[in-house]
């Protein structure tokens, strides 16, 4: 298998892992794009190749891939809307049956965070545009939220970084951390994360906040249908029932993405920004690029629960109107839109000297859900090479459809 092949793989597993749809057209155009990108990293003396993304070649691709038998699915771009109106009526149907209240009904949901990135348009945002080799602005993490209906529990982040054992976390345990540490080479939720994580932190902290309200311990968990959602979850504890949102409805009824992620997005800039000017007025001699230079893991750790802790019982409760409406209680929007923090975030900018305006800021909160480009899949193939090569050489040599098969990507591709 050739390195574009490699790269369409990488990007193939991104797409399915945030559950977005891909056609036969989509990749061929992909792949040529990636054909292009590898053509002009090459230069001299590649001018003469070509290459034709026939469907021939699709049908090799599958087969090289070890793909052929796997079908994606995913968020369509403008939701199902007929499914969207009518779950919600089956849902309260469903939890009357089972008796549950707003306190026993969950919904989680990850999200990626480029966890080390400035808005473009700032000078350490540019100087690391056109660094040479690693860039700061990539370093991508995953993160798992989660609640009741009731808005008055809120689960421990799960977390889901490259590396086991960074070197900012030498000597701390990680049990103490404010998030549940997992590591994944491309710091996806896999299968095999997602099991360990409800079993082992989910159904326990669940229980202890039912005791705790005087509650059974029966509940109902709302889920979607990310890649690392067993299909077969109900099966693993019989007090947990496990409900799958329609396909196509996630964007329009799941409760976390009803702007708590947003929200939280905002809130870790701000954070992030506020911990910068601290750091640079105690020191005088501290530059904000020193601050940024030193910026660790262990650092974002701190303030993904300052921004989690920031999320509202109110906010929390009035996410779940179209869902749940029936769990909802005196909401009008939440107490501090993105909006108002993006204002915030802008404020100290300025008083950083960094040239941010609202748009800057809403671009860059988008930016964490953004593609993969042919660019950065060429790094992500190269750092995971070398972690392979070192730890598990025999594994990456088995073939790409089995190196993300072992990992939990049982992702399916349509052609």
């Amino acid at each position: 298998m050739n390195e574009k092949e490699r790269l369409l793989i990488l990007w193939l597993a991104d797409q399915h892992q945030r559950h977005i749809p891909v056609s036969l057209m989509l990749i061929q155009e992909k792949a040529k794009r990636l054909f292009q990108a590898i053509k002009s990293k090459k230069g001299e003396g590649s001018e003469s190749e070509e290459f034709v993304a026939s469907r021939g070649w699709f049908m090799h691709f599958k087969a090289c891939a070890n793909l052929h038998n796997v079908k994606v699915q995913g968020e369509a771009a403008s939701g199902d809307e007929k499914a969207a109106s009518t779950f919600p009526n089956k849902l309260t149907e469903l939890i009357k049956e089972e008796g549950c209240c707003a306190e026993q009904v969950f919904n989680v949901d990850e999200t990626g965070l480029f966890w080390k990135r400035m808005p473009y348009r700032t000078y350490i945002a540019r100087e690391e545009k056109t660094a040479l080799g690693h860039k700061a602005g990539k370093e991508r993490l995953t993160l798992l939220f989660g609640g009741n209906a009731a808005g008055d529990f809120k689960l421990k982040p799960l977390l889901v970084y490259q590396a086991e054992n960074p070197r900012a976390l030498k000597g701390i345990w990680k049990g103490q951390l404010p998030v549940v540490w997992r590591s994944n080479k491309k710091a996806w939720v896999t299968l095999q994360i997602f099991e360990e994580w409800f079993s082992s932190h989910f159904v326990p902290a669940v229980k202890d906040y039912c005791v705790s309200k005087g509650l059974p311990f029966k509940v109902l968990l709302v889920l979607d249908h990310a890649p690392g959602h067993p299909a077969h979850l109900s099966d693993f504890n019989h007090n947990v029932k496990v409900v799958y949102l329609p396909p196509n409805t996630t964007a329009l009824l799941q409760p976390m993405d009803q702007d708590v992620i947003a929200s939280f997005k905002a809130y870790y800039l701000w954070r992030t920004f506020a911990m910068a000017f601290n750091a640079t007025e105690k020191n005088e001699n501290l530059t904000l690029k020193d601050f940024w230079n030193s910026y660790n893991i262990y650092n974002a750790v701190q303030n993904i629960a300052f921004a989690w802790d920031e999320e509202k019982r109110t906010n929390l409760n009035g996410v779940w109107k179209k869902l749940c409406p029936q769990f909802v209680y005196d909401f009008h929007g939440f107490e501090e839109s993105v909006e108002a923090v993006t204002e915030k975030v802008v404020a100290l900018g300025k008083q950083l000297n960094l040239d941010v305006e609202p748009k800057n800021v809403t671009e860059l909160l988008a930016s964490h859900g953004e593609e993969l480009s042919a660019e950065d899949l060429i790094q992500l193939e190269k750092q995971l090479i070398e972690e392979e090569e070192i730890e598990t050489p025999e594994i990456y040599h088995q073939g790409f459809g089995r190196f993300f098969y072992d990992r939990g990507w049982v992702g399916k591709i349509s052609g």
